[in-house]
């Protein structure tokens, strides 16, 4: 077995394909803040990518935590070079192994601020990317609006010159770039999140005008922020996945990724200090990305939400097991083609269907072993972003909202913590403790999970959606979820 490191490259698997370019000659050109495993899949990747065509050997990545857990990560890349494995796993069971070099440091915020901040204001960064997750731009689920009185970011705001949050570290470097004449990065959004850019602009300057209004003020009209549509599946690295690199492969990696075969990234060219040449390597780069981000977030992101809950209830712990159930491929598709695809506007040169279709195989990838655990976690962070909005939609339009009724109920069912067998469900949410209070009313209250303004605004208002919701939430407590869903999809959306 070899571990990974830049000495032992040349050693590793022929069956491994490793970088052909001299990594020693990478400098940094971009700044990335939450190095999870879906940069690591996508942004790095496609870096990778250009670097062995000898592009892009200036983009070198220095990677970024700001979260204490962070610390693992930092430890276990800088042990290998920042090297890792990236493994595409493919639905015949071919496993595509390959080494990513793009990244070249990794700094970990909590025990030197300082030094992240220096890094982001050298004149070679020329962006800062961010894959921090939904949660990461603390704005209100419903409003919108940026929390100020968040306690990391009250602290933040308090002794601006040593920040712990992104929004610190960020405004912070750029407030030195202006000092000192240098032109401000490009901050570039990574997260599923509709107009991230746009969202990311709002957040920022909102903390920067709180620190200082002209600060505020030239931020907003100084500082770029890209919008982005972003698609792979990347589960979270297994200790079985650590073993089975090393097995098939003998390579010795404490972190590797898994991912699957299709991947998409559309762009916003909107780059003040230049970028990449992305579209080398496939990146879609376009003048709007609207089209394309709200059919991957309303069709994959909202169907993800449509079979995790249902799925765990009826048993299923992987989503290419509920993907390989014709009963919820039926409910999976009839949401896709009469909630979701409808709420679209024309998304240039793709077929919606054969969209639609795709993503069902993508789903039902057996060797990606997603669990519905992981799709279930943050779904106060998902289902008003991504799932609500559809709602909405549908009913200013007269559209069916049935089915996305239904899933907000399996939602509620499941926020109650125990499976239909009388197991425990772990809860993964910041609003754990509100969702499961609430959540214990579902049988003496119906409306009690939707009554949840700041989740829901005033969908509980709605009759066409009151009625779907109590129909299918009273459905899954005296019949269950298979039960449910055979009704809905029988009869077509109703109960």
């Amino acid at each position: 077995m070899t571990r990974l490191n830049n000495h032992n490259l040349g050693n590793l698997n022929g069956d491994v394909a490793i970088p052909c370019y001299e990594r020693a000659k990478l400098t940094p050109g971009i700044v990335h803040v939450g190095v999870g495993g879906f940069h690591r899949a996508h942004q790095a990747m496609y870096l990778d990518e250009l670097m062995q065509q000898g592009l892009a050997l200036d983009w070198g990545i220095v990677g970024v935590g700001v979260m204490l857990g962070d610390k693992r990560m930092q430890q276990a890349l800088a042990a290998q070079d920042y090297l890792y494995a990236l493994v595409v796993k493919h639905p015949n069971g071919q496993y595509e192994p390959r080494v990513i070099g793009s990244m070249v440091n990794y700094l970990f915020a909590p025990e030197d601020a300082e030094a992240v901040i220096e890094q982001m204001a050298d004149p070679a960064i020329r962006i800062v990317s961010l894959t921090v997750t939904e949660g990461g731009y603390n704005f209100h689920p419903v409003t919108g609006e940026f929390n100020l009185e968040n306690p990391q970011v009250r602290e933040d705001l308090a002794h601006p010159e040593k920040p712990s949050t992104s929004f610190g570290l960020i405004v912070e470097a750029l407030v030195r770039r202006r000092e000192r004449g240098i032109a401000p990065f490009t901050v570039m959004s990574c997260d599923n999140i509709q107009g991230n850019g746009d969202v990311a602009k709002r957040m920022f300057t909102a903390y920067a005008r709180a620190r200082d209004s002209q600060l505020g003020e030239w931020l907003a009209s100084e500082v770029a922020f890209p919008n982005a549509m972003v698609d792979r599946i990347t589960p979270v690295t297994a200790p079985a996945d650590i073993d089975e690199l090393s097995q098939r492969f003998g390579v010795e990696d404490a972190w590797p990724v898994v991912c699957e075969p299709f991947t998409q990234w559309v762009l916003e060219d909107h780059f003040p200090l230049g970028r990449p040449r992305f579209e080398q390597v496939g990146v879609q780069v376009v003048e709007d990305v609207e089209p394309y981000e709200l059919m991957k977030l309303r069709l994959l992101n909202a169907s993800h939400q449509a079979l995790t809950y249902f799925g765990y209830l009826a048993g299923y712990r992987y989503a290419h097991e509920v993907c390989q159930d014709p009963l919820f491929v039926d409910f999976l598709l009839g949401y896709m083609r009469e909630e979701g695809s409808p709420t679209l506007a024309p998304v240039p040169g793709v077929d919606l269907e054969a969209y639609r279709l795709t993503l069902i195989e993508r789903f039902a990838n057996p060797e990606i072993k997603d669990t519905l655990a992981r799709l279930c976690a943050e779904s106060s962070d998902r289902i008003p972003k991504w799932l609500v909005p559809v709602i909405h939609h549908q009913l200013a339009h007269g559209g069916e909202i049935k089915r996305s009724a239904a899933v907000v109920a399996s939602w509620a069912r499941y926020a109650e913590g125990v499976d239909e067998q009388g197991e425990p469900i772990e809860i993964v949410d910041r609003l754990k403790e509100t969702l499961t209070a609430i959540a214990a009313e579902n049988r003496t209250r119906p409306s009690a999970f939707i009554d949840n303004r700041e989740l829901f605004g005033d969908l509980v208002d709605h009759p066409r959606f009151y009625e779907a919701y109590v129909q299918t939430l009273n459905s899954l407590h005296k019949h269950g979820a298979r039960a449910t869903l055979e009704a809905l999809v029988a009869s077509k959306g109703t109960l």
